[in-house]
This record gives C-alpha cells, structure tokens and sequence, in this order.
C-alpha cells in the first residue's frame, strides 16, 4: 500500500479533530471507530475479509503501513476468523494516541504542549493543512447532498463517523438533523464498513463485553477438557501506565 493516498483510520481521526482546541470529538468511542477503520482498510487491500459477522485473513502480506501491518499480524495469530464486535471491543489502549503520533511524522498535524488546571502537562494537536480536513468533509457533504452513492472509501468513512457520534460534531445543531440522518443512512453503501460500524455501535451497547455461553466465571477453573479461554482481540500492543503527573492527551 502506497501512501499517496491517505487511510480511513486517519481520515477519520482528521475529522474529529476540532481545527480550534486541538482536541477530539467522541474521545472514548474514537478509539473503537479506528480499530474499525483498521477493518475497512485491511479489506479494500485485499488483507482481509468477511465471513459472515467474522473476520478473516486471506492475506497476510504486509501493507507497508507499520500500524496496519500490526493489526494484521495480530488477526493472523488468531488462527480462526474473529467476530468484528469481539476484535474492535478487544483492549486496545493507546491507538487514538497511536495515530495522533502517526500523523504529526506525516506532517499532518503539530503537536502543542499545554498544561490542565496548570500543572498536568498535555499535548494537543493542530492540522498543519486545515484544507484536507475540509477536502474530507467535502466528501460526505457531497455524498450528503446529492444522494449518489458513494465511493466505498467515502460509504465506509461515513458509517464510522455515525458509528462514533461524529454527525453531531460535524452537523451540530437542529440545522444538522437532516444532514446526520443522511450521514446513518450512508451506512448501506459499503458492507464492510456498515458490518465495523455496526459492530462499534454493538461494542458502545455493551454487546462487546458480554461473556460467551458456557464460559466459566473469571477466577473459577474450566471443566475437564475445556479450552482456554479466547484470547481478547487487540489492536496495538498495550502501552505501559504512567504516573499520574505524565502528559496526557487533552480529550
């Protein structure tokens, strides 16, 4: 995968990314969006793809993105095809962080160091070219307006946007309405991306948490014969806690 072209789990950071305070829209439910737009970009690569309301590696040749290439790796290691809502409702701490790194080496964005309540210091961010943020946005406004269907890139980006909450950051208001209930409706275009989005919705709903039938309860022995238990799907390798006076991303 070349990178001429810039990936949905970006994009889509680039569009919660407020050009004023430097801080993201739906920081909680963000991090699920782009474990989710890992899927969709893995898929139109050819990496992966779905079976049923599972996921399946039927490449696993690298992409070339490190980031993407880490997720794979660790779809590989599954052995199995894992189900979407179990993967993206996985722990993975740190991957808004991730890519808010991963942009400012791309020069899209600069980091600004700050302070909370002026003394825990923090780091918000700025594009550096706020016309990409407004190129992307133009894409769903488009796709919005005219009621084409979209490109599976723009389709996919716009289930995610309404998967995370972004209709009300993007098309605030009561001037907004019809807008963010085109934006859900572009959910059908792309059905990679409506099977992530729905399972990042699936995951805020607490389905991802729910424990499998027949699964023993934490800290009580499995019968006889019994497998291990699954294995959480991750996607990027944990980082390490910090003191409570480390810099902090401001929300």
């Amino acid at each position: 995968m070349g990178r001429s072209r810039r990936t949905i789990p970006e994009e889509l950071l680039l569009l919660a990314l407020d050009p004023t305070t430097g801080t993201t829209a739906q920081p909680q439910s963000l991090d699920l969006g782009l474990a989710g737009a890992q899927l969709v970009e893995l898929a139109l690569a050819g990496r992966i793809a779905p079976d049923g309301d599972r996921i399946a590696v039927v490449s696993p040749r690298p992409t070339g993105d490190p980031t993407l290439d880490c997720a794979l790796e660790l779809l590989r290691r599954r052995g199995a095809p894992v189900r979407a809502v179990h993967w993206i409702g996985g722990p993975r701490l740190g991957l808004r962080q991730t890519y808010l790194s991963h942009l400012e080496r791309c020069g899209m964005v600069h980091a600004v160091a700050g302070q909370m309540c002026g003394v825990l210091p923090t780091t918000r961010y700025q594009a550096t070219d706020t016309d990409i943020s407004r190129e992307i946005k133009a894409r769903l406004d488009s796709a919005i307006r005219t009621g084409v269907p979209p490109d599976p890139r723009t389709a996919a980006l716009a289930a995610l946007a309404h998967a995370v909450g972004l209709g009300k950051h993007l098309y605030p208001g009561n001037e907004g309405r019809s807008s963010r209930s085109r934006l859900r409706d572009l959910i059908r275009h792309d059905p990679m991306g409506g099977l992530v989005a729905h399972a990042v919705m699936d995951v805020q709903n607490g389905a991802g948490a729910q424990p499998r039938r027949n699964q023993p309860p934490a800290g009580r022995q499995a019968g006889p014969g019994a497998g291990p238990a699954p294995e959480p799907a991750r996607g990027v390798p944990a980082q390490p806690h910090r003191g409570s006076m480390a810099r902090v991303v401001a929300h």
